[in-house]
């Protein structure tokens, strides 16, 4: 395609450039067929073995295959007005009915074997995907089943943070501070759901040279204040209520299976009538064994709903920012930033789902996760091409796909070419049709249909190119 993902890639450095020229073959074809098995995707037993050669090579890790993708992430984080940056967790679930994955550990019981996946991504102020900035990746040992509840938590009360998994949030706010360092003249936003509200994360420096970094975590927890005996949801209800407005609330499934948290729990999509509040308070740092915490003045956005269906569960997020809140505009983009945050669950559906990523057959979790850098940057494209129909309709497309692509596309669609190339939006819609989409004014296609339709591209480009009017 025009935006080619072994060109992405094409820097990557294994010490052997034969294995960079082989990554870029790799990850054209994973592309091509991203639902499809790696034999079929690829093009024969001759390519098919040397896919599993590549990802069994003791030269290739994670890091390196996701490093140029990461170093062209940065340039176009540089040339956007904002970013933000997005880490959330989600589990890998590789428990097969006989032989196991090799280096697999439990994930929430013994029985269920996987591994983690926490990238952080990269997305502009309108939600448009810029690419994988960080990833990290991690299988555990044990999980302690034996332990009583209260055991768990004293064990986890006296171990550092640096020994918990847990360490993987702070570990991700490093990394866009990095990012942030490196990219001066773009502010960026590290955004985060509650899991990642750990007062070691909002206390983690964030000053750079030049650079500008700024934290958008939900709370789940309420925290003491310094200052007074309030809480800091108490502190933010006092203050008066700003706007109110309708929110959309997206349907949800809990992320692992056996989690019971109410903020985790199952809810269907509707449209929320919230009001919102907004104050300024400092927190009381909670007490460490190993270490003493300094306090930290941050804002907080709280957004309410008064009135929540019956038998539904109010919405409620507390946001915990450093980004300004003296105008209610900057509040209200505040709300909006954060609801982009979702688009890091689309992408991680695109990576099970459209990549089919915890169907891969791999003996070894090291094999698997060299397949899983590879499969990342895919999942990104896919989300790219997606939100980019949507945000630039009226590029041309051949700014994206190659004269094959969207000729044998719009010749299959519409049964004649046009007389110059049509806009992307366009092929963009056709493309989504060959994988079920019904084209509607009032819709936009969405990953689902763009994976599977780019497949039939990959067919009828070649087609084209073999047998077509050229």
């Amino acid at each position: 395609m025009g935006l080619s993902l072994s060109a992405e890639v094409g820097n990557a450095r294994f010490g052997d450039q034969r294995l960079t020229r082989r990554l870029g073959k790799i990850i054209d074809e994973l592309e091509a067929k991203p639902t499809m098995s790696v034999p079929a995707a690829t093009r024969g037993r001759a390519e098919m073995e040397a896919a599993y050669r590549f990802f069994d090579n003791p030269k290739v890790s994670p890091e390196r295959i996701q490093q140029p993708h990461i170093e062209a992430t940065r340039q176009r984080i540089a040339q956007s007005d904002v970013v933000l940056l997005v880490q959330d967790t989600t589990e890998l679930d590789l428990t097969r009915p006989k032989q196991q994955v090799v280096g697999a550990g439990p994930l929430e019981r013994d029985n269920r074997l996987g591994a983690f996946l926490h990238p952080l991504v990269a997305f502009d102020g309108d939600g448009l995907p810029l690419g994988v900035a960080w990833q990290k990746s991690w299988a555990r040992d044990e999980i302690g089943t034996k332990l009583t509840a209260k055991q768990r938590r004293d064990r986890l009360r006296k171990t550092p943070i640096e020994e918990k998994e847990s360490i993987r949030w702070v570990e991700g706010i490093r990394a866009a501070r990095e990012v942030a360092e490196t990219c001066p003249g773009t502010p960026c936003i590290c955004v985060a759901d509650s899991e990642a509200d750990i007062y070691e994360l909002l206390s983690e420096p964030r000053s750079t040279r030049d650079g500008q970094l700024h934290l958008l975590i939900r709370a789940c927890q309420d925290r003491a204040l310094s200052d007074c005996h309030e809480s800091s949801l108490e502190a933010v209800r006092k203050a008066a209520c700003l706007y109110r407005c309708s929110v959309n609330i997206s349907a949800r499934e809990p992320k692992i299976k056996s989690d019971t948290r109410k903020r985790r729990e199952r809810r269907e999509a509707r449209i929320a009538e919230v009001e919102v509040r907004a104050t300024t308070v400092t927190l009381r740092p909670p007490h460490r064994p190993d270490r003493k915490l300094p306090q930290v003045t941050v804002n907080l956005v709280l957004v309410e709903e008064a009135k929540p269906p019956e038998g539904e569960t109010p919405i409620q997020w507390l946001l915990v920012t450093t980004l300004p809140i003296s105008q209610s505009e900057q509040i209200r983009q505040i709300v909006c930033y954060y609801c982009i945050r979702w688009q890091i669950e689309i992408y991680f559906r695109t990576l099970k789902s459209g990549c089919r990523i915890e169907e891969r057959q791999f003996e070894k979790l090291d094999r698997l996760l060299n397949c899983l850098a590879v499969y990342s940057i895919v999942a990104w494209k896919i989300m790219y091409l997606c939100r980019l129909g949507r945000e630039c309709p009226d590029l041309d497309c051949e700014v994206i796909f190659e004269p094959s692509e969207w000729k044998s596309v719009y010749m299959t669609v519409r049964q004649e070419l046009p007389p110059k190339p049509p806009r992307l939006n366009e092929i963009i819609r056709m493309i989504a049709t060959l994988g079920g989409y019904v084209d509607r004014r009032s819709t936009q296609p969405g990953p689902q249909t763009l994976w599977l339709g780019l497949q039939r591209v990959h067919d009828l480009s070649t087609a084209w190119e073999s047998f077509g009017p050229a």
